[in-house]
């Protein structure tokens, strides 16, 4: 059966645990928590020298892992068999393998864990292998998320540790760290060491414990650009150059260009009331006044020459376009062209 990320992890919290676990998908986070909690819970820590075996995709064959699977545990209520990397198992789809597979997993040994973490792909849903997974094992399959659902997950997270937050803290850290959910908890979990108890998570801790340069960050380039701020903004992007491994340019273009949408489905809008306003800039909602505040300035027309020149600098950064042009002067020549007017080309 297909089951969720919180519904696994809510039965393997009661101690009730299934014969097979087939987790597979594109994000590991979820398949990473949910094997390392069998392979830390499932058993009592005198229990694993005999009853419990990890092994990794690239070392093993599906026959080793199944004839792991049939051992009888040895002075303990279950064996645990935890193979990761699933998805490097060479003969994991051939057919001698499959029929195997399908032949345990039709009578599993119940005293048996066997976990499947297979990584960033997922088995074709048409074939007979996935259908035998999804009909007789616990089967997850993860999906990465898309960038406007992070800082929900991000609040989520901070209330699983029982810690607050205020909004302008998880938008710092969904936009900074990205969406690689891994980073995100483990940033987030390096934070809170920080904190003492009680305390939320606020801006000048998320300054303070995540790397962020609390002068020269893509925050406060964004606000710069808001206010029009030229000489802070050529600052900002002087220390990018200089600081190149901190401050990557691919990630800050997509910043750049996640702000300039918005800009631009503001000032499009035929209803300008502050509720819909707000519902255009879902978890930004905060940031209103500043949004409001740049619209002086950057008219639809402008806004549409601006996100033409991240599209190019996009490129450019990915080495699709541009030669050899560095970093540095890929985002110094796109803030040059947010910041003036295109120079018109006059009629001969």
């Amino acid at each position: 059966m297909a089951h969720t990320f919180e519904s696994i992890l809510d039965k393997l919290k009661k101690k009730e645990f299934a014969p097979v676990y087939f987790l597979q998908g594109e994000e590991s986070y979820y398949i990473d928590v949910i094997s390392d909690y069998i392979e830390e819970h499932a058993l009592l820590e005198h229990e694993k020298g005999f009853n419990q075996v990890v092994m990794y995709g690239k070392d093993v064959d599906v026959a080793t892992i199944l004839l792991q699977a049939k051992r009888f545990p040895m002075m303990a209520e279950r064996s645990v068999v935890i193979v990761k990397e699933a998805q490097s198992i060479a003969d994991f789809e051939k057919e001698e393998s499959i029929k195997l597979l399908e032949a345990y997993l039709q009578n599993p040994l119940p005293s048996t864990v066997l976990v499947f973490a297979y990584k960033y792909k997922s088995l074709d849903g048409r074939k007979a292998l996935a259908k035998a997974f999804s009909q007789r094992a616990v089967m997850l399959t993860t999906k990465k998320l898309y960038d406007n659902q992070i800082p929900a997950w991000v609040t989520n997270y901070l209330k699983s540790k029982n810690v607050k937050a205020t909004p302008q803290a998880v938008q710092q850290l969904s936009e900074f760290i990205g969406s690689d959910l891994s980073r995100l908890a483990n940033e987030i979990d390096k934070l809170l060491l920080s904190l003492k108890p009680g305390q939320s998570v606020d801006e000048k801790a998320v300054l303070e414990n995540v790397g962020i340069s609390k002068e020269y960050n893509i925050f406060e380039l964004q606000d710069a650009l808001i206010k029009q701020d030229v000489l802070k903004a050529n600052r900002i992007v002087n220390y990018f150059e200089a600081n190149p491994k901190s401050n990557p340019v691919i990630p800050n273009i997509g910043l750049l260009f996640s702000l300039f949408t918005k800009l631009l489905s503001m000032q499009s809008a035929a209803d300008k009331s502050e509720a819909n306003m707000k519902k255009l800039l879902g978890g930004q909602a905060w940031k209103l006044k500043e949004y409001q505040f740049a619209l002086r300035y950057y008219t639809v027309p402008k806004l549409a020459e601006i996100i033409k020149a991240l599209r190019e600098a996009d490129l450019k950064s990915k080495g699709i376009t541009g030669g050899d042009i560095s970093e540095g002067d890929i985002l110094r020549e796109v803030i040059y062209k947010i910041l003036h007017p295109v120079p018109k080309v006059m009629a001969v």
